[in-house]
């Protein structure tokens, strides 16, 4: 890598080489453990191709009985899910991850079962199955708690205490997911040291997380101490603009715009200068491993286009949600979160600055049922929407509707605080077994049915 060497395509060619002349069950474990070499080391196109290999010894050769009965097959599949769940191919992920817990028997290495698990859980978060993903992912982090009376499992427990907060963050348990967060990094710096990959991804995590959580506050020092850890790692550990510098540059370029929001003139100008950087950046790295049409090049549309409704180009601002909702919808339907999110931005800037209030009522009624399908009364996210409706009615002098989503607005801060108040301490439960797996799928296929 120093040298400029193409290691992973070396890696993947002398592994089908060894594939077409020997196919048994060594070559699926080789594959199987240089797949997952390469997806923790951000090769993921590699990896995936490494894995489809796998999977079609599993499938076409004499071997498939033998390796379906071992579990190797259900491996291939859940770590392929896994590859593919990254790149944000959302469908093809889902689909992989049913594909893996169908295979599940208590006969698989422990570890596997662990890993089929925790990926099944992400995929179902992606898709807003939220009931499905607690239920596998707690499940995962028991068992990985078990296997970490085993030395050599401890960064199985961790990754899954990771996977546990990504599920947080996502059900909008943000302050629950920030401990849970800070957990997994204080463990890992305690087996990795500071100057490690693993410990550079929990960084930039955690990161995210407390920009979310300090959002409100406008204090963004934590996170951005974090994020500038992350990049710093990564940049020292990785080939320059490798494809784990998008994420870290994401939140650091997100927290920098914050900052110049609040700041003077001088300072957000330096500040909005180097977010856009940041944002483009992580763009072109996008587009050239996902494509045009990828919910990840989406996402860096929408940040730059909040970036510069930030900036007051509001022109071009627009054009950026336009192209993000465009390809969100396009990838993943016009009901999903994703969706959400780009909509509400979009009504945010018609709203405060381009004064076109219609369209901002518009965008602001889909944007709320959107969200009040996927989530509860009480999600944080409508505070946005209500008060920009309170706002437009404002405007428009319609003062009858701004009265009724006035309404709105305390109804949902008193849901707000109910909740917070309900809200369990963030304790795990380590002493607590693992069920059955038998008892976790009826559990899981019962919410299928629902």
């Amino acid at each position: 890598m120093d040298h400029k060497n193409t290691a992973a395509a070396e890696l993947v060619r002398s592994f089908i080489l060894i594939n077409y002349n020997q196919l048994d069950e060594n070559v699926v474990t080789l594959g199987l453990k240089l797949g997952n070499f390469l997806q923790e080391a951000g090769w993921f196109a590699e990896a995936e191709g490494v894995l489809r290999s796998c999977r079609n010894i599993c499938q076409e050769s004499l071997l498939s009985n033998f390796l379906q009965e071992a579990g190797w097959f259900a491996e291939a599949e859940g770590v392929l899910r896994s590859c593919r769940n990254i790149c944000q191919e959302n469908n093809l992920a889902f689909h992989w991850s049913v594909k893996a817990l169908e295979n599940l028997t208590e006969r698989l290495p422990r570890s596997v079962i662990v890993d089929i698990l925790c990926q099944a859980s992400k995929a179902h978060v992606i898709k807003r199955q939220l009931p499905k993903a607690e239920l596998l992912i707690l499940q995962a982090l028991y068992r990985s708690r078990e296997l970490c009376k085993e030395h050599v499992y401890r960064t199985k427990f961790l990754n899954t205490l990771l996977d546990y907060a990504f599920f947080l963050l996502n059900s909008d348990a943000v302050k629950r997911s920030v401990l849970v967060y800070e957990l997994a990094l204080k463990l890992k710096q305690v087996l990795f040291g500071s100057e490690n990959l693993q410990v550079a991804i929990a960084e930039d995590e955690l990161a995210y997380a407390l920009y979310v959580n300090e959002y409100s506050s406008g204090r963004f020092t934590e996170s951005r101490r974090h994020a500038e850890k992350a990049i710093q790692t990564f940049k020292n550990l990785l080939p320059e603009n490798h494809l784990l510098l998008t994420s870290a540059h994401r939140v650091k370029a997100l927290i920098l715009e914050e900052i110049a929001l609040d700041s003077n003139e001088l300072i957000s100008v330096q500040f909005y200068k180097e977010a856009e950087l940041l944002h483009q950046n992580a763009l072109v790295l996008s587009l050239k491993h996902f494509g045009e049409n990828n919910v990840q090049t989406a996402k860096h549309y929408g940040n730059i286009g909040r970036l510069y409704q930030s900036m007051q180009k509001f022109d071009e601002a627009e054009r950026m949600q336009l192209k993000a909702i465009a390809i969100k919808e396009k990838v993943l339907g016009k009901d999903d979160y994703e969706v959400g999110l780009s909509v509400g931005h979009l009504a945010s800037l018609y709203n405060y600055h381009m004064l076109e209030y219609h369209k901002a009522e518009k965008l602001y009624f889909r944007s709320i049922e959107i969200n009040l399908k996927l989530f509860s009364a009480s999600y944080s996210g409508l505070e946005y929407d209500y008060r920009g409706l309170i706002h437009v009615y404002e405007c428009l002098e319609n003062f009858e509707k701004m009265t009724e989503f006035t309404n709105k607005l305390s109804e949902w801060k008193i849901l707000r605080e109910t909740n917070e108040l309900n809200e369990p301490e963030c304790h795990i439960d380590y002493a607590k077994p693992s069920e059955p797996l038998g008892e976790t799928m009826a559990k899981y296929y019962a919410l299928c049915s629902q």
